[in-house]
């Protein structure tokens, strides 16, 4: 199945506590390898931190196009990884060693597949 894993990092102007350092570009290379030698990523990038836009249709068709990210968001999405593993417990595995999971959180959505049968 895949799964998609969110890295999200504590915004920049959050004021809450944040566990000392943070993940340092080996770590998160060493993951990459790692993932990528078991043969199970797919994709996977970091995202750029200061830009995000967001697009909503209204129900009468106007578009409103908003620029972030927020000052008041807590979290922000700073990578992710496109994985392809037998089941969430594997998945959850391959979550907990992100390094991003030690700084921030990883959340791990399941990519909605069509029933094939």
């Amino acid at each position: 199945m895949k799964y998609l894993l969110l890295i999200n990092t504590p915004s920049p102007d959050s004021a809450e506590e944040r566990p000392g350092g943070e993940p340092t570009v080996e770590e998160f290379m060493a993951f990459d390898k790692a993932v990528s030698d078991a043969g199970v990523k797919l994709d996977g990038n970091a995202l750029d931190l200061a830009n995000a836009t967001t697009v909503h249709v209204r129900v009468d068709g106007d578009r409103v196009v908003t620029d972030g990210p927020f000052a008041e968001a807590r979290e922000i999405v700073g990578g992710y990884y496109l994985i392809d593993v037998p089941d969430l417990d594997a998945a959850l595995d391959w979550a907990a060693r992100c390094p991003g999971a030690r700084y921030g959180t990883v959340e791990v959505r399941t990519v909605w597949e069509p029933d094939q049968s």
